[in-house]
């Protein structure tokens, strides 16, 4: 009797675990598809990516190099190998190498900066001497100019307002900025605006120095003469090449003259270390900058304007450079024509250990052992398409290239395009299309931490628990900063980006100091969460590739848009009551007598009135959608037959595209997404509901009202392509 009771025990349990799915699979292929997993698991090698890491990142290879060159001709042999179909697309892009750099204080004392960080004795890769790329700002123009210098603290919007409360402008100035507070590139574009000259950006060491840590060699922080290279290019227009805005920088494409691109700096700028930095800010008179302004050098930090004197003086060779961009298929045994792509770039700004050869390296380990499995007769569903991209330091410029090269291809077969850059030890980080949340989820759930043994989730959540922080599991909004914004932003390909952070913190960043030596020693010590990694983003890849039905799911995707709708209401309502409330302080003159006389501030002038903006067209279009969500997750999509699963799956992966507006958006109608863009002025930053939430803080309420009605009209048109799939079913 007992015996049988345990039988029966055994095929309960049995028939529990058949019934278990995972988001687009049925009972029977989601048991194959965790079998299947676990396999790829078993293949992943750490090894792998310590020797890839040595050799690829031995040598600066920035764009145009031969280390570069060298690395993609070797990735292709490698992907070959494993069984893929590759071919390496180049395009020639406006690559800007520095020729002149000079900065110097004239006033009121001399200095002339050295632009050159020291080596380090114990790490040989900083020891490469004219091989290493130059500190500069790429896409900076050719500039010449001597003025007095003012300290604009990270140089964003909210600096500029207290500059203006105290009366102080930038006009016919160079303005010296501290790296941070927002992406580098706003800097110059906002400098400029305000009618700078020209701009320095310096490496403050609250930020990243000897007060975050000890430095290297010692710790993972940034030495005294430690530099942040970087684009300035405005890529808030438009990334990629700067010549060939929308469409492919091919040899014999047509390109604008250089100096009508639009996305070139107007003013000069360099980026220079805190040693460099320190005698141009001591030299500083003025008033004394607010407390949150002053960083941690042994110093006074005053605001300027002069008596600090700056002559500022830069040159570029302006050439056209080959960028090559690896591209490996595996083609799929069921449906060849939808492509899963998955995405790492290659180039660095010098040796670039952590960013992008720690990513790059997972990918590859991750696409081989997917070769392993096809080779074994595992062949994926999709077709599988792993891109190794070039030049996107300078601008996302290999990817965005190749994607409006191939944007009618893409619109056709691309599934999903799934992302990654540098990556460290800590925590899972993923943002993307909100239609992808859910499966995610499911698999940060089934992936161990390597330090702690519980699950991504798990240890994920912890840690919010403790920050007192929302625990629920959920994607970030993507911005740019990375490889996945010409395809969701310009495309509307649903999209992720994945990495692990938030325990590997250092100064290294677009250093000389990013090297093998580095990174193993601070960023992934054994390369534990670069298979990590490899797992996690190897998990998603497979299960996009062999969905019975494409895993989108529309409830955590229509919270997250409600979520955003609420914001942009409530920042308008919030808007109102700071404009009533201040005009009644200007009103009282209370400005004038709070402030202390010796300041010499500026009373501010009265807010005008915040009107009252219509947004029903938005909440009624929202509503609408809620019911056709309700109806898609009722509908079991994956019992219908393989014909149908495969014309549901064709509508499927079309929706995100619903999204998209072919003018695009205010100014800037390279950028179509209407759900997920980068800020004007934030740059990697994500703006959600873009249209509508920039045209209000900007205060452009006739054009706000405009974008309501846009959007509006957009949600209508997903709703139909909704109702659509759900009538399939």
């Amino acid at each position: 009797m007992k015996k049988q009771y345990v039988l029966l025990l055994l095929c309960v349990w049995s028939q529990i675990a058949l019934a278990q799915t995972i988001q687009g699979f049925t009972s029977k292929s989601t048991q194959d598809q965790l079998a299947l997993e676990t396999q790829f698991d078993a293949k992943l090698k750490k090894e792998n990516l310590d020797e890839w890491m040595q050799f690829m990142a031995a040598e600066p290879h920035y764009v145009g190099t031969e280390y570069g060159k060298m690395n993609a001709e070797w990735m292709k042999e490698q992907f070959e190998s494993w069984g893929y179909d590759v071919e390496i697309d180049e395009y020639q892009v406006l690559f800007p190498y520095p020729k002149l750099r000079l900065l110097e204080l004239t006033a009121p004392t001399a200095f002339k900066a050295a632009l050159s960080p020291e080596p380090i004795a114990e790490d040989k890769y900083t020891q490469q001497g004219e091989a290493l790329l130059p500190s500069y700002n790429a896409f900076s123009t050719d500039g010449d100019v001597t003025a007095e210098l003012v300290f604009v603290n990270y140089g964003v919007p909210k600096d500029y307002e207290e500059l203006e409360k105290l009366g102080i402008d930038v006009k016919g100035k160079i303005v010296i900025a501290k790296y941070y507070g927002s992406w580098r590139g706003i800097k110059p574009k906002l400098a400029a605006e305000k009618g700078a000259i020209g701009c320095i950006i310096y490496s403050d060491p609250a930020d990243d120095g000897y007060v975050q840590g000890d430095v290297y060699p010692e710790g993972a922080f940034k030495p005294e003469t430690g530099v942040q290279r970087g684009s300035v290019m405005d890529m808030p227009l438009y990334p990629g090449d700067v010549l060939t805005p929308g469409y492919g920088a091919t040899k014999n494409a047509k390109r604008l003259d250089r100096k009508e691109a639009p996305t070139i700096t107007k003013i000069p700028v360099l980026p220079i270390s805190y040693a460099d930095a320190q005698p141009f800010l001591e030299a500083l008179n003025g008033p004394v900058a607010p407390s949150d302004w002053r960083g941690g050098l042994p110093i006074t930090y005053h605001i300027g304007p002069g008596p600090a004197k700056v002559h500022l003086k830069l040159e570029f060779d302006w050439q056209l450079k080959p960028a090559y961009n690896v591209i490996a298929k595996l083609k799929g045994a069921v449906y060849p024509e939808e492509w899963v792509m998955r995405g790492n770039h290659h180039d660095a700004w010098v040796h670039g250990a952590s960013d992008p050869v720690s990513g790059m390296v997972a990918l590859m380990e991750e696409a081989r052992a997917v070769g392993e499995l096809a080779k074994a007769g595992q062949k994926p569903k999709r077709t599988i398409v792993y891109c190794a991209w070039d030049a996107e330091e300078p601008g996302l410029i290999g990817s965005t290239e190749w994607v409006e090269d191939h944007q009618e291809v893409l619109k056709e077969k691309a599934v999903v395009y799934i992302n990654t850059d540098g990556n460290g030890r800590g925590f899972l980080g993923v943002g993307g299309s909100h239609t992808l949340e859910t499966m995610v989820k499911e698999i940060a759930g089934s992936i161990e931490d390597p330090q702690t043994g519980v699950s991504l989730v798990e240890r994920r959540a912890a840690a919010a628990k403790v920050a007192n922080r929302d625990t629920d599991f959920r994607l970030s909004a993507l911005g740019s900063g990375s490889d996945y914004t010409p395809f969701i932003q310009h495309t509307g390909i649903p999209s992720l980006n994945l990495g692990f952070g938030g325990e590997s913190s250092g100064g290294e960043y677009h250093t000389i100091f990013d090297t093998y030596s580095h990174y193993t020693r601070f960023k992934d010590p054994g390369f534990d969460y670069g298979i990590t990694l490899a797992k996690t983003a190897g998990h998603i890849t497979l299960r996009m590739a062999n969905a019975d039905i494409l895993p989108f799911e529309m409830k955590a995707w229509y919270k997250t848009v409600s979520e955003y709708m609420d914001e942009v209401t409530e920042t308008t309502e919030a808007m109102r009551k700071q404009a009533e409330k201040q005009q009644q302080l200007v009103a009282e003159n209370a400005y004038v007598i709070a402030a202390d006389p010796k300041d010499n501030l500026k009373a501010p002038e009265a807010e005008k009135d915040i009107p009252y903006l219509d947004f029903s067209p938005l909440q009624n279009a929202l509503a609408s959608v809620k019911t056709s969500v309700h109806d898609f997750s009722k509908t079991d999509l994956t019992s219908l037959s393989a014909s149908k699963q495969k014309m549901v799956n064709a509508k499927l992966k079309d929706l995100e595209k619903a999204l998209l507006s072919e003018s695009g958006l205010p100014r800037r109608p390279w950028f179509k997404h209407q759900i997920y863009a980068p800020g004007f002025y934030t740059g990697y930053g994500v703006k959600t509901l873009p249209g509508v939430r920039e045209a209000i803080e900007q205060k452009n309420f006739e054009e706000a009202q405009e974008q309501i009605e846009k959007l509006a009209k957009t949600l209508t048109a997903f709703k139909g392509k909704l109702d659509e799939i759900v009538k399939m079913g």
